[in-house]
């Protein structure tokens, strides 16, 4: 429990970061889902565009801190090959 007015107001501005970061996380998920969902339907085009889209995300979110830039390297990776993969 926080005790001093100095560790009340970290407390509460680590919690909103919490949650602010946790709402770029899902919006990673969100456009990887998508690109899967495109691989899943076999559409090669809709497959591209939507990796298209999410790899700026994914590396804007690498760069913020939000995932480790090691992770994002690998989930573009991963959906460029299956994206390949499809034609």
């Amino acid at each position: 429990m926080a005790n001093s007015a100095q560790a009340r107001k970290r407390a509460k501005q680590g919690e909103v970061r919490r949650r602010h970061n946790a709402s770029f996380r899902s919006m990673v998920r969100t456009h990887i889902k998508k690109v899967d969902a495109a691989i899943q339907g076999g559409d090669h085009a809709a497959a591209t565009e939507a990796y298209n889209k999410a790899v700026p995300v994914i590396d804007r979110m690498a760069d913020r801190g939000i995932i480790h830039k090691n992770k994002a390297a690998r989930h573009k990776s991963r959906l460029n090959t299956a994206v390949k993969a499809l034609k």
